[in-house]
């Protein structure tokens, strides 16, 4: 399978990103671009998006990116920074890159902007190399 392949194979068993709205704009080898609109039941009690959904766009860019070539890592560690609020109407994309690349782990930096390309957060994942195939899972 091709990367894009891969990433669309996760994304169709995947409940919660398919929930979020999210599309797949751009998959190459170790890297991505997502899109998704926000939705009314992502507003937080302050009337902006909740942290934890945009984190999630992040952490599913990190997903899509870092599984593309058949060899499945897992989330170990990330960090999120929030630089502007993100509101009802608002269009997220996330594009994950690759920083750093070993045996057993992986870097990735993903910047979230809106439909202005403005960021609005980012966010760095390191992941695990669990030595099994994504399709084998």
């Amino acid at each position: 399978m091709t990367p894009h392949e891969l990433a669309q194979y996760m994304l169709d068993q995947d409940a919660f990103s398919q929930w979020m709205g999210i599309q797949l704009i751009e998959v190459r080898e170790k890297y991505c671009l997502i899109e998704m609109p926000i939705k009314k039941e992502m507003i937080n009690g302050l009337r902006t998006v909740h942290g934890g959904v945009t984190f999630s766009l992040a952490d599913s860019a990190l997903a899509f990116s870092s599984n593309n070539t058949n060899e499945a890592s897992v989330a170990l560690h990330c960090s999120m920074n929030f630089t502007k609020a993100v509101r009802l109407g608002d269009t997220l994309t996330a594009e994950s890159v690759l920083i750093s690349d070993t045996r057993k782990t992986g870097v990735y930096d993903i910047s979230i902007t809106n439909q202005h390309k403005i960021l609005v957060a980012t966010f760095r994942g390191t992941v695990y190399k669990i030595e099994k195939k994504v399709t084998d899972l």
